[in-house]
């Protein structure tokens, strides 16, 4: 099968170096790290070790059967219109936000939604490192069954790739949104580690965004508790207790963060208030705007 993976980066790397072991794999993304693939492969470290040879590019290959998009979501357009140029028969969105897929959609024929809960880092330009293995959850991105879900599925599997089909996309979707609008924007504006946020009043300002976004999922028929997304974040601190999450990395280097796609998303769909999730990311674009000056 060829496999496209735009976006190179960590989770883009780590999933391509996988996928490799079995399929014919394309990484698109940016120098130095795809010439440093495309010269020697790339190294999988940590817990998973291997070392693969995928075909590395800045640009689109020629055609691809299955292609997965792990750029951040404000490059999400951009991803769509380079894909376009290729025409895979799946693709499949493993971005973190809401929206990416119907963005998607514009451009491409069949898409997916995607969660993946694989630990990545990229510790130098042709390696990267698993910190953690997790699990790729795919399917319709309006929920139900899929028959170009099983097939995606199918492949990751055959390449020893952790993967569920699911058939309730829209609630792990918003699940991982609450997980992200809880911790990403806390430990950016604190300048912490993720197990900051096991206990204390770090804990209470995460879990309260997480219990908010609950609540709007749940105001657009969504089944999802404040105590299941509070869990669910209580369980990602435990298990990352030491990584920067990627909002706090992107602050700390004066990138652009993912807040629209993440709190920003929440208070644009919200019918009601949700006070936490509009002054977290209200915070974080200030502290964006005052680092661009």
């Amino acid at each position: 099968m060829e496999v496209v993976i735009f976006g190179a980066g960590s989770l883009g790397s780590l999933v391509g170096g996988l996928c490799a072991r079995e399929h014919r794999v394309t990484l698109v993304g940016h120098d130095p790290h795809i010439a440093a693939v495309r010269e020697s492969g790339l190294a999988v470290e940590g817990a998973v070790e291997c070392t693969t040879q995928p075909d590395a590019r800045t640009t689109v290959p020629d055609r691809a059967d299955l292609a997965l998009v792990t750029v951040k979501s404000f490059d999400t357009p951009a991803a769509g219109r380079a894909l376009a140029d290729c025409g895979p028969d799946v693709t499949c969105s493993l971005q973190n936000g809401l929206g990416n897929e119907a963005t998607l959609d514009t451009y491409l024929d069949t898409v997916l939604a995607g969660t993946c809960t694989y630990g990545a880092r990229l510790a130098a330009p042709g390696r990267v490192e698993c910190t953690g293995i997790g699990e790729i959850s795919l399917g319709a991105t309006d929920g139900g069954h899929s028959a170009a879900a099983e097939r995606a599925v199918e492949a990751l599997r055959t390449a020893g790739i952790e993967t569920e089909l699911s058939e309730r996309m829209p609630k792990r979707l918003w699940r991982k949104l609450a997980v992200n609008a809880g911790i990403n924007p806390t430990t950016a504006l604190a300048g912490v580690s993720n197990g900051a946020l096991a206990d204390g009043p770090l804990h209470e300002v995460a879990s309260e965004a997480a219990r908010e976004v609950a609540r709007v999922a749940r105001g657009r028929g969504i089944d999802l508790t404040g105590r299941e997304v509070v869990a669910a974040l209580e369980s990602v601190v435990a298990a990352t207790a030491d990584n920067t999450s990627s909002m706090a990395q992107d602050l700390q280097e004066g990138r652009r963060t993912e807040i629209d796609a993440i709190n920003g998303a929440v208070v644009e769909r919200a019918e009601s208030q949700v006070p936490v999730n509009r002054t977290l990311a209200a915070l974080v674009r200030g502290r964006s705007s005052s680092q661009s000056m």
